[in-house]
């Protein structure tokens, strides 16, 4: 974690973890197969505990607070690691299909398990219960790492995101919306 810490992803070399931990590069190489399950490894060694899914009592203040805490994480050391991860990918293929056979759901269980609270308090329809619905919040704020070049996004950002994006866009999904069509054409 500490060589991720100080050299990124694209500089890690196992010669430099051995010489770091005082040990040579047949003993990293017979617990990890390559760099990519390495740095995988060392980065979910720092992230392997799972914070609760929010129940602040509104879909708007849990949708807030898991924005809030993937900013903070961004911006933490462990951000530092996984902006690192993810920048290497474009190079490594097997650091790419580790990483998506590590994050099987991207995140997705929080987000859907804040629908369904907000379905039973009758704050959603049922078929907002979509993952590219229930994660809209956390695809634009990801996009604002990317477009703006900052681990972090101030606070307004996060509640113009909630706000004007994701709550319209749960509380009006699976809403009829009259048709433009003329009668008996699909529409």
């Amino acid at each position: 974690m500490e060589e991720l810490l100080e050299i990124g992803y694209d500089a890690l070399t196992m010669d430099r973890v051995a010489k770091r931990a005082g040990t040579n590069k047949n003993a990293i190489y017979r617990r990890w197969p390559n760099r990519a399950a390495l740095a995988v490894a060392a980065y979910r060694q720092i992230t392997n505990s799972e914070p609760a899914v929010p129940d602040m009592g509104s879909l708007r203040e849990d949708a807030l607070e898991l924005l809030r805490r993937a900013n903070r994480m961004w911006s933490s050391p462990a951000g530092k690691v996984q902006r690192s991860l993810l920048a290497g990918v474009a190079h490594d293929p097997e650091l790419l299909a580790l990483i998506q056979e590590r994050a099987s759901d991207a995140g997705s269980a929080y987000w859907l398990i804040i629908i369904g609270r907000a379905i039973a308090r009758g704050e959603a329809r049922p078929e907002a219960l979509h993952p590219r619905v229930a994660t809209a919040a956390i695809v634009h704020l990801r996009n604002e790492y990317v477009t703006r070049g900052f681990p972090s996004a101030p606070d307004h950002v996060l509640v113009e995101i909630v706000d004007d994006i994701y709550l319209p866009l749960v509380r009006g999904r699976g809403a009829k919306e009259p048709s433009s069509y003329p009668p008996g054409r699909p529409g």
